[in-house]
């Protein structure tokens, strides 16, 4: 059993830790009635990437990075989205260039990637 980083077991505050470092959430919906969703723009593959680059860059598991799916995250307008906690970091991705600079920079050294960030105030 591998025990968590030391970022994961320490809060500032002196609370219970979070289980994991950094979790990201990919919208996944998909709307039938023609609404915009972020399954339109490939965010199934997006999903795919990332978790596989998180598992090869061996930042998977407990007190590192998980990465799960989402239905709707009420951003459609933005799609796809994914978010990053525990920062609440909320991105808009075009492509697997942009899903690695994402673990790259944000949830591999925790520099936020101010280029892809969803705009404040879109929503559905």
């Amino acid at each position: 059993m591998t025990s968590p980083s030391p970022a994961a077991t320490s809060l500032p505050d002196g609370g219970e830790p979070s289980y994991y470092q950094r979790h990201i959430f990919f919208c996944l919906n998909q709307r039938e009635n023609g609404e915009a969703a972020c399954a339109q723009h490939a965010a199934q593959a997006a999903f795919d990437h990332c978790k596989a680059k998180v598992r090869a860059l061996g930042l998977a598991g407990a007190g590192q990075v998980r990465v799960n799916k989402a239905g709707c995250l009420d951003r459609c307008a933005a799609g796809p989205v994914a978010v990053v906690y525990p920062e609440a970091v909320w991105y808009t991705y075009v492509d697997q260039q942009d899903i690695d600079e994402i673990v790259e920079s944000h949830l591999k050294n925790g520099r936020v990637v101010e280029r892809l960030l969803t705009p404040a105030g879109v929503g559905r």
